[in-house]
């Protein structure tokens, strides 16, 4: 993501020391009339190919390579927009900030929508956790505006980290039979409703994420209290 100049980016995720390496020789080797622009759209269409590989796993689960074909996609656009413009010195600051954060919004959408049309998860379920990512996201994007910090990890874990996650998620439910098999039946609402492992595994990730939005909001609530104290 490429943010604006005046926010330091606080990057502490598990991959970061890697992954910046492996951006920036990237960075380098591209062709010139590769641009950060480039990138960006190159970002939203593995967002699509991630929806469509989800889509269409209904109808054989190796589509689920799609998918995961699509998070190496929208992560090669999504991280490497901001560093081709850090590398070349060609940053810009307000129109990179409204772009990139805009167009996250809209990938975070499309695959998760993806996401729920697949038969592991349930589209409800799916949406809950966008809500809850795109929580979090809007109280990054506010405390960088009032901070000048663009705090990209929590407890180790990015955007990358993530990915890398639900890769490894959707290789075991390609390989492994029983786990692709997994559900469990709970009565909602008077109705039985079928749960996959996928289910749980958005479950788990969207109280993470609700988790860490509380946290967040409560200890900026108070930090900026402090900054910005009642008058007389």
């Amino acid at each position: 993501m490429e943010e604006r100049q005046q926010s330091r980016r606080i990057q502490t995720s598990i991959l970061n020391g890697l992954e910046r390496k492996a951006l920036e020789w990237m960075a380098r080797r591209l062709p010139r009339w590769v641009s950060s622009d480039l990138m960006t759209a190159i970002g939203m269409i593995g967002a699509v190919i991630i929806a469509v590989g989800y889509a269409l796993s209904g109808r054989n689960v190796n589509w689920l390579w799609l998918a995961s074909f699509g998070f190496l996609v929208n992560w090669f656009g999504d991280s490497l927009d901001g560093t081709i413009a850090r590398v070349r010195h060609l940053q810009r600051p307000i129109y990179g900030f409204f772009l990139d954060h805009n167009v996250d919004c809209v990938n975070e959408t499309v695959m998760f929508v993806g996401a729920g049309l697949s038969p592991f998860l349930h589209l409800p379920i799916a949406m809950g956790a966008l809500v809850a990512y795109l929580l979090l996201s809007v109280y990054v994007y506010i405390y960088a505006h009032l901070k000048n910090e663009f705090k990209l990890t929590y407890a180790g874990f990015g955007p990358t980290e993530l990915r890398v996650i639900v890769v490894i998620v959707n290789t075991l439910l390609i390989y492994v039979t029983p786990l692709r098999e997994f559900t469990r039946e709970f009565v909602i609402s008077g109705e039985a409703v079928t749960f996959h492992l996928l289910d749980f595994v958005a479950l788990a990730i969207t109280l993470i994420l609700l988790i860490f939005y509380g946290v967040s909001l409560v200890r900026g609530a108070r930090e900026f209290g402090r900054m910005d104290p009642p008058k007389a």
